[in-house]
Order: C-alpha cells, then structure tokens, then sequence
C-alpha cells in the first residue's frame, strides 16, 4: 500500500504518463523502482544493523513507523474528501531522453521523504529482531518486485485517456481505503507487545 499510494513518485509516473507519453512514463516508473529497491536495502541492512546491536530500539522504530502510518492515513482521507483531483504535470526541465526520465524517477524517489519514513515502517513491521537474513531480503526483493508493476501499471493506466476518467470517478473511495489501510497498519504498530 506504502509502494502504491499517490506520493511525489506516483504523482510524477501519472503526471509523466498523461503529459508526454507511455515510454517516457515508463522510464520514470523504473526509475522510481530502482529508488525503491535502493531503499529498501539500505533500510533492511541498516535496521537489521540497529536491530542486531540494540534489541530495544525496536520500540522506538515501532513508535515512529506507527505515527507515520497514522499520519498517511490522515494525508488519505483528507485527499479523499477533496473535491480535487490529479493534474497532468510535466515534471520541471522540460523534455528528457528516456535515460533521463529514469534517472528523474529514481532522485524523486530517492530524495522522498515519504519513501524513507514508509520503509522504516515496511521493515519494522516486517522484521523482527533476530529475523534470518532472508526474510530481509524477501522482503526487499518483494517490495522491489511490487514497485515496478505498480509503477509501471500506473505508466500504462494513466497514458489512456479512459483510465484517468475511471481514477477520477473512483479516487475518493480509493484514498478512503488508502486512509483505512494505512490507520490499521499504524495502530498495530502502536499496540504490538511483540
């Protein structure tokens, strides 16, 4: 849910997708996943670090992650009482070759504030303190999987003009489960004794 809700990253494969074209769209898309793979492995190694060391910090990591979460689901539910909807913005700088669009993707993604902080709360949900290696990198190599079909679904979805038609009908009930998701998440966070 963290990987497919609307942020500066979906907001720019959309935008992209809809104001210049399906390959540029795409190009972002992959580079937002390659950000996204970035993340997640530096977050897996670093909390597994941390965890490893200091067993207690996971309170604290909890405490965040579930904060954050909660503070998503508000950003949710107030996007989906907005009668706003999304723009078809071309990123700033003008026109890019392919490459250029990929590397886009990937600095937005890596200069996200909201990728940092969802992938404190992803790990910290999915591992535990002494968890083996490779449920780290089950989770890093799944996340990395879901980013790129998200992000290229999204690519694909908004260079049909029926497509943003449909978004635009359905984006409240979508951001209300968002905003439910992400309030469900961030509670269990905050009340796991684990």
């Amino acid at each position: 849910m963290a990987i497919a809700s609307p942020g500066p990253n979906v907001l720019a494969v959309i935008g992209t997708s809809m104001a210049v074209n399906r390959r540029c769209g795409m190009a972002l898309a992959m580079g937002v996943a390659t950000g996204t793979l970035t993340w997640a492995m530096l977050t897996a190694i670093g909390l597994s670090a941390l965890l490893a060391t200091y067993a207690s910090a996971i309170f604290a990591i909890k405490v965040f992650g579930g904060l954050y979460l909660l503070w998503l689901a508000y950003k949710s539910f107030r996007s989906a009482a907005s009668a706003h909807d999304i723009d078809a913005n071309e990123l700033a700088g003008g026109r890019r070759t392919t490459w250029g669009y990929a590397r886009r993707g990937y600095i937005i993604q890596m200069t996200n504030p909201k990728a940092a902080l969802a992938w404190i709360a992803i790990i910290s949900l999915g591992l535990a303190p002494g968890a083996p290696l490779w449920v780290a990198g089950a989770i890093v190599g799944g996340t990395f999987i879901l980013s790129v079909v998200i992000h290229l679904l999204y690519a694909l979805a908004f260079s049909t003009p029926t497509m943003v038609r449909i978004y635009g009908r359905a984006r409240r009930v979508i951001q209300g489960a968002l905003g439910t998701f992400f309030g469900l998440a961030g509670l269990r966070l905050l009340t796991d004794r684990g």
